[in-house]
């Protein structure tokens, strides 16, 4: 059996020479298995190697299918097995980022009550205001203690 590319794949639907598209699928995973006009046999391959392209999520094919404007198939289920994952490729990387978008999500929005609250509290009338000059005083005072402690745990 040949295998065709994403690209080969395309050219070949662009060109009318895909007679037929079949979901088949084989453990946990689906292959995407094409006939072409002249009788001849594929399956999908991966894009840069003739090892054939799995799908986990048989609609992650049925779509990739649908944009390539073949929307008419049959699928083949006789050999599948959903308790087998191990045919089906994992991205541990993938959930890693994910899981720092939804940190970085939650972090913007407690940012963003933060800031809101700051501004709520800023234009509230019974807010009281420290003055700037109160306030490098203050730390003023707070540095030389500091550096007080540091210059004493040195000894």
């Amino acid at each position: 059996m040949h295998t065709l590319t994403l690209e080969q794949l395309r050219a070949t639907t662009d060109a009318g020479g895909v007679a037929g598209v079949t979901l088949k699928a084989q453990g946990g995973a689906f292959y995407v298995k094409v006939d072409t006009r002249n009788g001849d046999e594929a399956v999908l391959a991966k894009a840069r190697s003739s090892e054939p392209r799995s799908f986990g999520n048989p609609a992650q094919a049925l779509t990739l299918l649908r944009g390539l404007g073949l929307a008419v198939g049959s699928f083949d289920v006789q050999d599948w097995n959903p308790e087998d994952r191990a045919t089906v490729r994992t991205r541990p990387d993938r959930a890693e980022a994910l899981k720092r978008t939804h940190e970085a999500a939650e972090h913007d929005k407690w940012f963003r009550a933060q800031v809101e609250q700051g501004l709520a509290e800023a234009d509230d009338p019974n807010t009281k205001w420290v003055p700037h000059d109160v306030v490098k005083d203050d730390m003023q005072r707070q540095r030389e203690a500091l550096k007080a402690r540091i210059a004493g745990g040195n000894k």
